[in-house]
């Protein structure tokens, strides 16, 4: 069924209320740092280099993994941030009430959007946060991994010498990566070896 004119203007009118409401994911920050360490990254700008590594590493998904869909994914799972603010992952306190917050968001945010659009961007959402298909499986890897890559390349611990997080507090948050992403998972255990090494995380890891 064609749209009529009024149609039409009012669901442009929605769609760039959803834009500009975008913009302020630039403004959230998050705990986890610049490799260069001049700064905090923002919440874009981390949902941008995930959408990017998506691509880059795209041989890592598991079988049954859908690249394009993966990135779109990416692109959007951190929208809610923009009302439900970052939540440090190794904060237990600060993890209480999480989901509740970033429902009421998801709720908000995507419900500016015409129908069509709002529920196929909620559905990608809900998907990443269950965290069950190929595709959000690897999307959920990549998340955790890119945190990892800063923290390990700065040379100084980054958030985790910081909040004096241990090597197997950053072990549990990366095993998405080994169910997902197994040869990925090297990288992990070398970062952590690195870190452990050189003091910025105690080892408190499992012996044998």
């Amino acid at each position: 069924m064609t749209e009529s004119p009024s149609e039409a203007t009012r669901r442009l009118e929605r769609q760039l209320e959803f834009i500009r409401e975008l913009d302020r994911l630039k403004s959230v920050l998050r705990r986890t740092s610049l490799i260069d360490r001049s700064r905090l990254e923002n919440t874009a700008e981390h949902s941008w280099h995930l959408a990017t590594m998506a691509i880059v590493l795209a041989e890592h998904a598991p079988e049954g993994a859908d690249v394009a869909r993966v990135v779109e994914m990416l692109l959007v799972h951190d929208i809610v941030e923009i009302d439900a603010g970052d939540t440090f992952a190794f904060d237990v306190s600060a993890n209480v009430g999480k989901l509740a917050r970033e429902q009421a968001a998801a709720s908000r945010l995507f419900g500016l959007l015409p129908t069509d659009l709002a529920e196929r961007l909620r559905a990608l959402w809900d998907e990443f946060e269950a965290n069950e298909s190929p595709d959000a499986r690897f999307a959920n890897a990549l998340d955790r991994m890119q945190g990892l890559v800063q923290n390990d390349a700065g040379g100084d611990g980054g958030s985790w010498r910081q909040h004096g997080v241990t090597a197997a507090q950053v072990l549990v948050r990366m095993s998405p990566i080994q169910r997902a992403a197994p040869g990925l998972w090297p990288v992990v255990l070398d970062a952590v070896a690195r870190a452990v090494a050189a003091g910025h995380v105690r080892d408190d890891r499992p012996i044998g």
